[in-house]
């Protein structure tokens, strides 16, 4: 039972309430949210209570706080690389990620990761996961621990996806000052039992999680010891993430080495389930869909970085359809330089749409219907991003506006031009995209961000940060 004398928080007379659930519960009239501790006690029509913090939502639209599944925090300066600006992913891997990973210090990943998650935590984003790459034992700083620190200095939800390559990656030329290379796979599996025992957290409540996440299956680590990080994180009671099926060569590869489909790989290897979550699953045959969606297993739907390397658009509809979970990504911004969550779910509205109306034909080749306009709502996006990525990172209460939930509360302001003139205003940082105004940002009940700023965070500071770090990159 909720503690009588937990201070609480009124979110007072918004104009509309998105709720991250699908159907006639995707919304609430409200127009008040009381927030006691770090969940949400009621929504409705309430009176404020004596000494009752009041956060004044008029005008304003209210969604959970989104949820980022599969991001690349060092990759924050790595954008528009002219090596990589036209390239799709095989060589884009090479110029940009393998061509710089080893030159981050440790202030460089700082100002990385503190430009990423601000970037997201402006546009209403409470948790993050991050498929860390930057794990050289001679680097001489924990990568682990800075990501860590950086999320909670921002107060955010952070998970911590381990990523590893125990083998050099095909055709990869890489830079001599890479000090990370192939990783040796006891090093692997005892710095993920380490994070572990220092970061994981399986509460309900949870800020910190760890995840086991090889960072290709195919191309950067052994089979056998792709099943064996399966057996490891599972004994840890940690989730298993990593990339699949982004491109054709996925497929090639998988079908000239193994005799079987990406998605099939990895049944035989114990990594799917309810537990696991794939980013990108762009490139699918049916029987994969059928196979993801009969077990459960989840999906980082990236259509930003997709688009932008043209690898394509993941059938996430019919992936959900068949009884797979479905959340959102950002991706690296090295592939993706708009990596916030608004941009994400603005795409992810439009692409699924022109998906199916790409695979529209006319009636007399056996067509049905003109386009796709119908093929995911807003709410479903939405969803998407919210409860669908607090379901696949095991957050039970998160990414929801209910009573009970966690409050992770994203608060806009439709001012902008942008905005103007929506005769729905509850859909309008979906359906206009843009960067809607923060009104507020509150994770797990504490105010994060107020008035599209963050408390004693310094931007002229970071950007001077930033230049600096840029200038060691690039030499």
């Amino acid at each position: 039972m909720p503690n009588p004398n937990t201070p609480t928080c009124l979110i007072r007379g918004a104009a509309g309430i998105m709720t991250g659930a699908s159907g006639a519960a995707a919304r609430h009239a409200g127009p008040d949210i009381r927030i006691r501790g770090a969940r949400i006690e009621a929504i409705g029509a309430l009176e404020a209570l004596a000494g009752e913090r009041v956060i004044d939502a008029a005008g304003c639209m209210v969604y959970p706080a989104w949820v980022n599944t599969h991001h690349h925090l060092a990759e924050s300066l790595l954008k528009g690389l002219p090596a990589g600006i036209n390239c799709s992913l095989s060589d884009w891997l090479v110029a940009v990620p393998l061509a710089y990973r080893g030159r981050f210090d440790e202030e460089a990943l700082r100002v990385a990761a503190r430009i990423g998650l601000l970037e997201l935590l402006l546009s209403g984003c409470g948790t993050v996961a991050d498929h860390n790459f930057v794990n050289f034992p001679a680097a001489g700083f924990d990568s682990a621990a800075i990501l860590f620190e950086e999320a909670t200095a921002l107060g955010l939800r952070f998970v911590l996806c381990r990523g590893a390559s125990t083998l050099a990656r095909p055709k990869a030329n890489h830079d001599p000052r890479d000090r990370w290379g192939a990783e040796p796979f006891e090093t692997v599996l005892r710095s993920v039992e380490r994070a572990v025992a220092t970061f994981h957290d399986p509460s309900d409540d949870a800020f910190r999680r760890v995840v086991m996440a090889p960072t290709t299956p195919l191309f950067e680590i052994e089979p056998g010891q792709l099943r064996e990080c399966a057996q490891a994180g599972r004994a840890l009671g940690i989730r298993l993430h990593t990339h699949l099926s982004e491109t054709v060569r996925y497929a090639e590869f998988t079908y000239a080495k193994f005799g079987c489909s990406p998605v099939e790989f990895a049944a035989r290897h114990d990594w799917l389930g309810p537990d696991v979550w794939f980013a990108h699953l762009v490139k699918l045959e049916a029987h994969e869909i059928a196979l993801l969606g009969s077990t459960g297993t989840g999906m980082a739907h990236c259509p930003q970085s997709n688009a932008r390397l043209g690898s394509g658009i993941a059938p996430a509809v019919e992936l959900e359809r068949a009884g797979a979970r479905v959340s959102l990504g950002v991706d690296g911004a090295g592939s993706n330089e708009a990596a916030d969550m608004i941009s994400e779910v603005h795409a992810a509205w439009h692409m699924q749409r022109a998906r199916e109306g790409q695979l529209a034909r006319p009636g007399y080749d056996g067509g049905t219907r003109e386009g796709g306009g119908g093929a995911v709502t807003v709410e479903d996006v939405i969803r998407w991003g919210t409860a669908g990525g607090a379901d696949v990172l095991g957050f039970a209460a998160g990414g929801r506006l209910v009573p009970g939930a966690l409050a992770d509360i994203a608060i806009y302001r439709l001012d902008e031009p942008r905005y103007l003139g929506l005769h729905d205003r509850a859909l309008g940082p979906v359906v206009s995209g843009g960067r809607p105004f923060l009104r507020a940002l509150m994770v797990g009940g504490k105010l994060v961000a107020e008035n599209d700023r963050v408390p004693g965070l310094d931007r002229d500071e970071l950007a001077a940060r930033a230049r600096a770090a840029l200038a060691r990159l690039a030499h």
